[in-house]
């Protein structure tokens, strides 16, 4: 079948609307009619060029080449066919993609760690997850697909291990949005930083990740949640998240948080930046008590090596510093949560879409997010 697709060709380059050839479902996957998708930074970072793996790399997974890449990794749809052998899922079913597939055998994901599934060794690019053959083609070139998902398509071939079902009662725009950001956001303050009830947590950057992250905290029971920005007009959506404090720079912050806590400082400091760099560890590690935790959650250039970090500090007040990966949590898991926490009323999650797109108005959602003007874009399918 054919499918339209927004397909990235090289690092600096637009998203472009493609026609893209999908396969038939191989044993094991699924054809999904996407509902909405989400304007993730993760995939700006594609266009940048802080995420790419030149041929070489990409060969190591069997990848000819890492463009051309249909993007989009957040998102939801409804199956529409399933291969033989499927199980999880039936024609009709709503769905979330999870952009870390879950193989459910493999030692991560027998000890409860979905969000390190060895099937994630192909999340940049490579074939399908089933037999490694490619099954997305545009103009005969075989296309890679963010995460293994492609989500920026009116049409998915996935593979089972990348789907959840999902009640159909919830509308699917919260469906896709659960799927990364909050997700990733919740997870990071909750299972990674391990916020408490009476926590001071501070949180770097008030995306689509940081949002959530504030919004983690705040169903923790955190007393304060210093939420930082460079961009002032976040503050109001800081604060309607949950941010009880809002600064536009590291060093306001620290004196305000230094006044807040009595000199004690914070509990965590989770940094959720659009782009992480290595200058982002000191001033995170001064932030935090002793005891403290660094969450570092934005994505940093795959290429970033050097970090700034008072590394006496960090091991005479006994500090750590973790990565985190869709918030530490198994996708199968959290996202079911998360979506009763949604309906209940505990979780805000209409509240991050600052705008809906068309898929031929991907670059100007984009651009609109490169401005600070969106918490979170998404592309409505229908």
């Amino acid at each position: 079948m054919k499918t339209r697709a927004a397909v990235l060709w090289g690092v600096s380059e637009e998203w472009k609307i493609e026609e893209v050839e999908l396969g038939d479902p191989a044993p094991g996957e699924v054809i999904v009619k996407t509902a909405f998708a989400g304007l993730c930074h993760s995939d700006e970072h594609l266009v940048t060029g802080d995420l790419f793996v030149d041929d070489e790399l990409a060969a190591m997974v069997g990848a000819p080449s890492f463009f051309p890449m249909i993007g989009g990794h957040e998102g939801s749809g409804v199956v529409v066919e399933v291969g033989d052998g499927v199980t999880d899922v039936a024609v009709g079913d709503h769905i979330s993609v999870s952009f870390i597939p879950s193989c459910g055998k493999c030692h991560w994901c027998a000890t409860g760690r979905q969000n390190l599934c060895d099937l994630g060794v192909t999340t940049l690019a490579g074939g399908m997850i089933a037999d490694g053959q490619y099954r997305h083609h545009v103009n005969g070139t075989p296309a890679n697909r963010m995460a293994q998902v492609g989500t920026f398509s009116e049409y998915m071939l996935l593979h089972e291990s990348s789907v959840i079902k999902v009640d159909q009662d919830l509308p699917l725009e919260a469906v896709a949005l659960v799927s990364c950001g909050v997700a990733t956001g919740v997870g990071s303050a909750q299972s990674r930083a391990g916020v408490k009830s009476g926590d001071t947590v501070v949180v770097v950057g008030v995306g689509g990740i940081g949002s959530n992250a504030i919004q983690g905290a705040r169903m923790a029971g955190a007393a304060n949640i210093i939420a930082i920005d460079t961009n002032p007009d976040k503050q109001e959506k800081a604060e309607e998240f949950g941010a009880t404090h809002f600064y536009s720079s590291f060093d306001d912050a620290i004196l305000n948080t230094m006044e807040i806590t009595n000199g004690i400082m914070a509990d965590s400091c989770i940094l959720t930046p659009g782009v992480t760099t290595g200058d982002l560890l000191e001033p995170a590690i001064n932030i935090v008590s002793k005891d403290g935790t660094v969450v570092v959650t934005g994505l940093a250039p795959m290429a970033q090596r050097d970090v700034t970090l008072d590394l006496f500090g960090l091991a005479m007040y006994n500090k750590e510093i973790k990565g985190s990966i869709f918030g530490s949590s198994s996708p199968r898991a959290e996202i079911p949560r998360l979506l009763n926490e949604y309906r209940r009323g505990a979780l805000k999650i209409d509240e991050l879409i600052s705008q809906r797109y068309t898929l031929d108005q991907i670059n100007e959602g984009y651009q609109d997010m490169r401005d600070g003007k969106n918490i979170r874009g998404i592309i409505a399918f229908d």
